[in-house]
């Protein structure tokens, strides 16, 4: 087999288990050297592990034959810091679908986590050139090379022959070894996110001349990063005369140049000329900068120049190990060791005003609510609304251009950082879908996630953000926040609203809402209100006087809390004079203390968290209005209903063989040109669906009447037929299909009018099919899809133009778990008809789940499928017939392909930015 072209789409930087990145790449002919000086410094004991013999140094003949790979039986991957090589791990084929791998790690690297990175990489690889299974021969002494398998999630088989333990393990991806790749993933970005949001150092500098954009935005942010609790050493450059203080935010240092700094420092804040900016990163390196913010901008919102400066600090920054914000970020608020420090442009008030955390933060001294979005007016719009709530912020950060930090790496630090109880996110673009929806997923288990995402998020390019789109509609976005249980809310203040609810009280036990109003009307407006957004309103609202006291309040709460038939309470008070009685307040605070069920207000003149509905440490949180205090409970209860099966595993059909299944691809992806798809033959297609279970109504293909009453002989009448042709095949309204022939009669006359009907439609005459009929049901369609944007997309809907013209298709991210598969068929609009719409008779649902179940597992696992689609699905009372089907593929493209990365830099005319965020 010839060579195959060098795989730059397996590059990437990756982060360790300690935080560190590295770029990961195969191997090339003029890595030799490097090989050499890596092996030259290894230990007797790594050598002999890895050669089972001395080998004081490689050979020509051994580094011509580890550093020359065919990209397809025999493959490489290398671990680089700069020039240097810390790991090589690699496979050889040989047997078909077995391949035998074999890793060597420095030993300065050692227990950073290097092989499980080449493992998850080498199998990635494996699997894309069919490889099914690793094989290695390992000596008992080596318990550690051992333990990278077992650990990876996979069921290592072992056995000792002639002293030599000799293991075997199929690598294809199970539940255990995607969740074990997860959670390594989430550790080690967590991680790399503390030195950006936890630091215990800072460093801010000033570029360029006076009166500039460096000097007025680095300004603004020393503003603000002095003042507040900071206990760690500030380095301020080019701000001020030279010279150090101590001051509210620790000890502050003042120099000229950034040559003056004596490190180590962790975060570096930058503002200044986008060239400066570049320069700017070896100086910061040799202080042992590990994250970088820049404020600044001149980046990719400058067009193609600009951009190539954006990929130069990306480049330079991986180079030296960091990650960066920015560029035109808003800054950032990060919470750690050395105490809370903002190094952002929006300067806190450091007196009772708006903007500092409020009586709710007094009251939990240090949890939070973290906050997330882009560009720098989001991040205005963002601080301030959350400083008018008084809602204690424990973190945050504006990504701005997001050339490297993203959402993701904020959830994922969000996961281990306590002071954070919340999280609140606002994008304007997703680089990477998948990877955000399985992040959502875990981090919601715990930390409930609320996000305000822009209509245009996936569809189009925000000005400066190298990200792909998507063909999908905008419900699949929809549609994958609900499944990842984010709450998602349509505007800031909605959003902060939620938030503020989720910090303050415990989540619903359920959706029976009680009223308190002081006004019969108001108290109706909730109870409409709360129906109108799927709550239930227990028993009749209480209503008060308008002029009630505090006495009043409290005998009426009290009798509130005796009763048993309500989750929340809703109260919504509005009184004639227009101000909240702080008795009456006070009163309700007091209650809601001592009752364990969720509370919110709308209490006129008081917003967000305030000191008048503060008692014992719990805060009452008080929206704008009551459609507001509605909407956040009915977020609030959503979410809590949604973590009842967070827990539950992901689908794992019987009968799955996806090792025959690349098989069966094989043949037709050698062939295929990279960037063409091809729709896979009836006969092929049918082999790979049977892989996953997916078994399917065979039909004949004719092309006259005698060929049609022959086939319908051998298949058994009654038969239907059907024309070949795209457009027609599945309108029965439209003379494309007909139904229940019996007998020869029947079906030559079926051939002619199909015929005729044909070329009066078409305009050319069309081949037809052959098929048994199915049993009578439901016609549905199943489809999965990989999208370039959002990676494997599984869609239901009922059969015909009804559904297709209106929209009434459910769409999941895969992996899927039972309740998704579930919640998919019951979420269209036209499910009743499955269930017994009218009398009709209820189908086999559970039938119809277990075909999107597979074909959700099918495309999962299956990179290189692009489209499936099974049309229709009858679904009777008994099992579910597929009588259509096609199947596309590709060479894959998957951004989130089980293995970890992060964006890599594009080169010039590339679009592979986003890749791995």
């Amino acid at each position: 087999m010839e060579d195959a072209p060098y795989p730059a789409e397996w590059e990437a930087d990756v982060v360790l288990r300690d935080g560190a990145a590295m770029h990961i790449r195969p191997i090339r002919p003029d890595d030799a050297d490097a090989l050499q000086r890596m092996h030259l410094a290894q230990s007797a004991q790594s050598v002999y592990f890895r050669f089972f013999a001395p080998m004081a140094r490689l050979s020509d003949k051994d580094l011509h034959r580890f550093t020359h790979v065919d990209h397809h039986s025999r493959v490489a991957l290398v671990l680089t810091e700069g020039e240097e090589i810390r790991a090589v791990g690699r496979f050889d084929v040989v047997d078909p679908g077995t391949a035998e791998v074999a890793f060597y790690v420095a030993d300065t690297e050692q227990g950073r986590g290097l092989g499980s990175v080449l493992l998850e990489h080498l199998a990635a690889a494996g699997r894309e050139r069919g490889v099914h299974t690793f094989v290695a021969d390992v000596l008992p002494g080596n318990a550690k090379m051992i333990r990278v398998f077992s650990d990876a999630g996979y069921d290592v088989r072992q056995q000792m022959d002639d002293g030599v333990v000799s293991v075997s393990f199929d690598i294809e991806e199970t539940e255990r070894s995607w969740r074990v790749m997860a959670e390594r993933e989430r550790h080690a970005e967590a991680l790399s996110m503390r030195t950006v949001l936890a630091a215990t150092s800072l460093v801010l500098v000033r570029l360029g001349p006076d009166g500039g954009e460096g000097d007025v935005l680095a300004s603004a942010a020393a503003r603000s990063l002095l003042v507040g609790g900071f206990r760690g050493p500030v380095h301020l450059v080019g701000l001020d005369a030279a010279g150090g203080t101590a001051g509210a935010a620790g000890l502050v240092r003042r120099y000229r140049d950034l040559g003056a700094v004596e490190g180590p420092v962790e975060l570096a804040v930058v503002a200044g000329p986008s060239e400066d900016v570049v320069d700017a990163v070896p100086a910061l390196a040799a202080l042992g900068v590990r994250a970088l913010v820049v404020l600044s901008h001149g980046f990719g919102e400058e067009g193609p120049a600009g951009m190539h400066r954006q990929r130069r600090l990306l480049r330079r920054t991986r180079e030296a190990g960091m990650r960066v914000v920015g560029p035109a970020s808003y800054g950032v608020v990060g919470n750690g060791e050395a105490g809370r420090y903002n190094a952002s442009l929006w300067t806190e008030s450091p007196g009772p005003e708006p903007g500092t955390p409020g009586p709710l933060a007094a009251a939990s001294a240090t949890r939070g609510v973290g906050l997330f979005c882009q560009s720098a007016a989001a991040a205005l719009a963002l601080r301030s609304t959350a400083a008018r709530r008084r809602l204690p912020v424990s973190s945050f950060l504006s990504s701005g251009l997001r050339v490297d930090v993203s959402g993701n790496d904020t959830m994922q630090f969000w996961s281990a950082h306590e002071p954070t109880a919340v999280g609140a996110v606002y994008l304007e673009s997703i680089g990477n879908p998948r990877k955000f929806s399985r992040i959502a997923r875990r981090l919601s288990v715990t930390t409930p996630l609320v996000a305000v995402v822009s209509g245009q998020t996936g569809q189009a390019t925000p000005p400066g953000h190298a990200v792909r789109t998507s063909t999908q509609p905008q419900r699949v976005l929809t549609e994958m926040l609900r499944q990842a249980g984010v709450v998602r809310a349509r505007t800031q203040r909605e959003m902060l609203d939620v938030a503020g609810l989720l910090l303050a009280q415990p989540l619903p036990a359920g959706p029976r809402t009680a009223v308190v109003s002081s006004s019969a009307s108001l108290a109706a407006l909730v109870a409409d209100v709360a129906a109108a957004q799927g709550l239930e309103v227990a028993g009749r609202p209480v209503t008060l006087e308008p002029l009630a006291g505090p006495a009043a309040y409290e005998a009426a709460l009290s009798a509130l809390r005796g009763r048993d038939d309500w989750d929340a309470v809703v109260i919504a008070l509005a009184p004639p004079l227009g101000r909240t009685d702080p008795g009456v307040a006070a009163a309700i605070a007091r209650a809601a203390a001592q009752d364990p069920r969720t509370w919110v207000a709308s209490a006129h003149g008081l917003h967000g968290l305030t000191e008048e509905l503060t008692a014992d440490g719990a805060c009452v949180p008080s929206m704008t209005t009551v459609e507001d205090a509605v909407g956040a409970l009915a977020g609030a209860v959503r979410h809590a209903a949604w973590r009842e099966h967070a827990g539950d595993p992901l689908v794992d059909p019987p009968g799955i063989d996806p090792v025959a299944a690349r098989e069966v691809l094989a043949e037709t992806l050698e062939s295929l040109p990279p960037g063409r798809r091809e729709r896979l033959d009836q006969e092929t297609a049918a082999r790979l669906l049977a892989c996953y279970g997916i078994e399917v109504l065979r039909s004949t293909p004719v092309t006259d009447a005698d060929a049609a009453v022959e086939a319908a002989g051998r298949i058994g009448w009654p038969v239907a037929l059907k024309t070949t042709d795209e457009v027609l095949r599945h309108r029965t309204d439209l003379g494309g299909v007909r139904l229940d022939l019996t007998d020869a009669d029947a079906l030559r006359e079926a051939v002619a009018l199909m015929g005729a009907r044909t070329r009066e439609v078409l305009g050319r005459a069309s081949s037809f099919e052959v098929q048994a009929m199915a049993p009578p049901g439901v016609a549905c369609v199943v489809r999965g899809a990989e999208d370039d944007l959002y990676g494997p997309v599984v869609s239901f809907g009922l059969g015909g133009d009804a559904t297709e013209l209106l929209g009434d298709v459910s769409h999941r991210i895969t992996p899927l778990t039972a309740s998704d598969v579930s919640d998919m068929v019951r979420s269209v609009r036209a499910a009743p008809r499955l269930l017994g719409h009218r009398g009709l008779p209820v189908v086999d649902v559970a039938a119809l789940e277990d075909v999107i179940a597979r074909v959700s597992t099918l495309t999962d696992d299956l990179t290189e499928v692009v489209d499936v689609t099974l049309n229709p699905v009858i679904v009777g009372e008994r099992g579910a017939r597929i009588t259509s089907f096609s199947v596309e593929v590709a060479h894959p493209v998957r951004q989130d392909a089980g293995r970890r990365a992060l964006p890599i830099p594009p080169e010039e005319g590339e679009e592979r930015a986003g890749v791995g965020e």
